[in-house]
C-alpha cells in the first residue's frame, strides 16, 4: 500500500481534483490519498476566527458567505450528475452552517481548531463525491478517528497505527483511501491540527503506521530544487537525496517539504518522493536513507529571523552559563535556530517572536543584549558538504561581498548556515546559484 498526499494547489481547482482522480484510479496497489484543503481556504478561515475573535462578527459573516459562494462555484464545476451534485451541496450546507452558527457563540481557542477543521473535511468529501460520480470504489477514512496527538503535541504513533489498521480493516477489498491531512484529535479529544503545512505530516505518519512502500508528495512543482525557483531564475531539481539532507532543507527554509515530514519516514525507512501533479511524467525527488552522491545539493533560505546577542565579561570560565541562557527560550517554548559564542559573548537566532519581549526581559541580567531583526539564514545543504576539500574556499568566494552576521559550521556535515541581512536575500541566492551550481 502506497501513500500519496495532494496539497492545496493540487486540489484548488475543479480540473485538478479530477486529474488526481485519474491518477489515483490508475494505482496498481492499494492507496491512501492524503488530501490538503483546497488552495485560500485555510488563510480564509483563519481570517474568518480572527474576525470572530475580535467581535467584528459582521465582517466575519461577509467572509463565510464569500467563501460560501466560492466552494458552490467549485461544485458546480467539479460535478455533472444531479444526484452527486445534490450530495455535494448537502455537504456545503452542513459545514457553512457550522460556520454560520459559531458567529452565535463565544469564541475560544477550541473553536478555533474547529473552523480550520473545516478545509480538510470538506475538500476530502467532496472528492469522494466525485470518485462516486466516477465509479471509483473508495472509502473516507476520518483522520479524526485515528490522527491523535499527546499533551505535548507529539503524534502518538502507536496509537495511530492500531486505529488506522482498524478503519482500513472496516473496508476490505477497497483500494482507493481517502482521508484529511493536518487535523487531529489531542490529548483532550479536541479537534486540533498539525500545524501549518501539517498534511505533508500526515502523509508521513500514515506511511510509517501501514508501513506503506513509498509516501509521495505531490504539489505545483516537480521535486526539491537546488535553490528557491521564486527568487532564482535557473533552477533544477535534485533527483535523489538522503532524509538527512531533506530535514536541513526542510527546516531552512525549502518550502515544498514541512519540516516535521522528515522523521516518521526516516524511522520507519519509509522512501518519500516529491512529485509535480501537473507534470506527473517528472522524475521528481527520491528521499532515501542514501544521500546518491557528495557535494551541494541545494540551498534554502528561512525567513523572519531575528538574532540576539548576548555580551559579558562574566561569561568568562563560568560553566552553567550557557544552560541558563537555554532555559530561558525552553521556558518560553521558543526554539533556537543557529548559535555562536565567544569568551565574552553567545549569539543565537529565533524565527518566532511571539515572546521576544518576555525573553528579552529575563535575558538583561546576563549581560548586554542587542537584538537585530529581519534577518534570514542561508544554508547550503548536500552530502558530507563540511568534509568537502574546497567548499568553504568556493561558498565564501561566491558571496565575498555580502555582509554575514553569522556561521554555523560543523554542527551537520551535510549544512552549512550563514546569517545575513533580509535584504540581501535575493542577491545571496543568485550568487550561491552561479558560484556552487555553476548556473545563472
Amino acid at each position: 500500500m502506497k501513500v500519496m498526499k495532494f496539497g492545496g494547489t493540487s486540489v484548488g481547482k475543479p480540473e485538478r481534483m479530477h486529474h488526481i482522480a485519474g491518477l489515483v484510479s490508475k494505482e496498481t496497489e492499494p492507496v491512501i490519498v492524503v488530501l490538503s484543503a483546497l488552495s485560500g481556504t485555510t488563510n480564509a478561515l483563519v481570517e474568518i476566527g480572527e474576525q470572530i475573535a475580535r467581535g467584528d462578527r459582521a465582517t466575519a459573516k461577509q467572509s463565510i458567505e464569500k467563501l460560501e459562494a466560492h466552494y458552490h462555484s467549485f461544485v458546480n464545476d467539479l460535478l455533472k450528475e444531479p444526484a452527486t451534485l445534490a450530495k455535494a451541496r448537502a455537504i456545503l450546507g452542513e459545514h457553512f452552517e457550522f460556520l454560520h452558527i459559531i458567529l452565535k457563540i463565544s469564541f475560544s481557542e477550541a473553536l478555533s481548531k474547529d473552523i480550520l477543521a473545516q478545509g480538510e473535511l470538506l475538500s476530502t468529501k467532496l472528492f469522494c463525491t466525485y470518485l462516486e460520480e466516477k465509479g471509483i470504489e473508495h472509502a473516507l477514512l476520518p483522520a479524526l478517528e485515528f490522527m491523535t496527538i499527546d499533551a505535548n503535541d507529539e503524534p502518538q504513533i502507536g496509537s495511530i497505527k492500531i486505529k488506522l489498521g482498524q478503519l482500513i480493516a472496516h473496508h476490505p477489498g477497497k483500494r482507493v483511501y481517502v482521508t484529511q491531512g493536518y487535523i487531529c484529535r489531542n490529548s483532550r479529544g479536541e479537534v486540533d491540527n498539525l500545524k501549518r503545512g501539517g498534511s505533508d505530516y500526515s502523509a508521513s505518519l500514515i506511511a510509517a503506521a501501514i508501513q506503506a512502500t513509498v509516501c509521495e508528495i505531490w504539489t505545483d512543482i516537480d521535486g526539491m530544487h537546488n535553490n528557491d525557483p521564486r527568487v532564482v531564475k535557473k533552477t533544477v531539481p535534485v533527483e535523489q537525496m538522503s532524509f538527512e539532507e531533506a530535514a536541513e532543507l526542510a527546516y531552512f527554509g525549502a518550502k515544498i517539504l514541512h519540516p516535521a515530514s522528515i522523521w516518521p519516514a526516516q524511522q520507519y525507512n519509509i522512501p518519500v518522493k516529491l512529485l509535480n501533479t501537473m507534470q506527473p511524467e517528472a522524475k521528481g525527488t527520491l528521499i532515501v536513507q542514501e544521500a546518491g552522491s557528495v557535494g551541494v545539493k541545494a540551498v534554502a533560505a528561512k525567513d523572519n529571523i531575528i538574532a540576539i546577542r548576548i555580551k559579558s565579561s562574566r561569561m568568562l570560565l563560568a560553566y552553567g552559563f550557557l544552560r541558563k541562557i537555554f532555559e530561558v527560550f525552553e521556558k518560553y517554548r521558543t526554539p533556537i535556530d543557529m548559535i555562536t559564542t565567544s569568551e565574552v559573548a553567545v549569539s543565537l537566532t529565533i524565527d518566532n517572536s511571539v515572546y521576544l519581549k518576555e525573553i528579552l526581559r529575563e535575558l538583561e541580567p546576563f549581560g548586554t543584549i542587542e537584538v537585530d531583526e529581519s534577518q534570514v539564514i542561508i544554508s547550503v545543504v548536500g552530502n558530507e558538504i563540511s568534509r568537502t576539500e574546497d567548499m568553504v574556499k568556493k561558498l565564501f568566494g561566491s558571496i565575498m561581498n555580502i555582509p554575514v552576521r553569522m556561521v554555523s559550521y560543523g554542527g551537520s556535515p551535510h549544512n552549512i548556515s550563514l546569517l545575513v541581512p533580509a535584504s540581501y536575500k535575493t542577491q545571496i541566492l543568485q550568487q550561491l546559484n552561479k558560484g556552487m551550481f555553476g548556473l545563472e
